[in-house]
This record gives structure tokens, sequence and C-alpha cells, in this order.
């Protein structure tokens, strides 16, 4: 007895799930004061690997044209294997087209360096150590 009970709230929660998502569609429309008929439309679920929207940085993006990044990213901006590429940032392409750091290396200002030991790059990109100072573990002066 309690299974079927069990069971009959599973269905009817089912059902109720299903009554809401569904939308229904047919020939109702909305008239408009100034113009044609409006319809209302639900909006149409798309799955996002087949949307229908391109994705701006596709792979042919920029078709090797290195003004179209200039245009679009900034300055540092460069078409590495038809995509917008900031070379002074982008791991994968620091410095030049499929320039790779190491594992333990960062790209900063386009030169791949390890942030737990490089002075002028201590941490972070830009974090210099004082004159005379050292850094390690990415820390100024660590003692």
């Amino acid at each position: 007895m309690k299974i079927m009970q069990v069971i009959f709230m599973i269905a009817t929660a089912m059902a109720i799930a299903i009554a809401l998502t569904v939308t229904i569609t047919g020939d109702s429309q909305e008239t408009t004061l100034n113009g044609p008929p409006a319809v209302n439309v639900s909006p149409k679920r798309v799955s996002r690997f087949l949307a229908e929207t391109r994705n701006p940085r596709a792979a042919d993006h920029c078709h090797k044209d290195n003004e179209i990044c200039y245009y679009l990213e900034g300055k540092n901006s460069t078409c590495c294997n038809n995509k917008c590429m900031d070379l002074s940032e982008d791991k994968h392409n620091c410095g030049a087209c499929k320039n790779k750091c190491k594992f333990t290396s960062s790209c900063c200002r386009g030169e791949c360096v390890n942030l737990a030991y490089d002075k002028r790059h201590c941490g972070s990109c830009g974090n210099k150590c004082m004159p005379g100072g050292y850094c390690i573990y990415g820390l100024c002066n660590y003692a």
C-alpha cells in the first residue's frame, strides 16, 4: 500500500513538473495599437553546444590579419592560429605565437618568468623587489 502511495506521489510530481515546463503555442495573438498584431513566441531552448550564435573567439576569427586583432583586442594582440591573442599575457603564446611557458612559469610582458624567484616579477607581474633585495617563494626579502 505504501509503495503505491509513493509511486502515485512521484507520478503526480512529474506530471506537475511537465505541465509547468510545457508552454502552449498556438494562434494566440495580441493586437497592438499601431501596427500588425504581435505574436507571442516562447524562447527556443538550445543546448550550449548547439547554440546558433557564433563564438567571437572562434578558430576562424582573424584569418591571419593582425589589424583585426589590433582594433578588437588592443595593441599587444596578434593573430595566432586564427585567434586573437595578447602576446604579453598569454601563457601559451608568450612574446610570440606558439611560445609556451613552462608549467612553473607565467607570461609577464611577453616574457616567461618564474614568479617565485624573479626580482622584477615577484609573486605577480610587475611587482619589483627593492634594490639589493631578493625574491623567494613569491615574496620580497622572505626570511
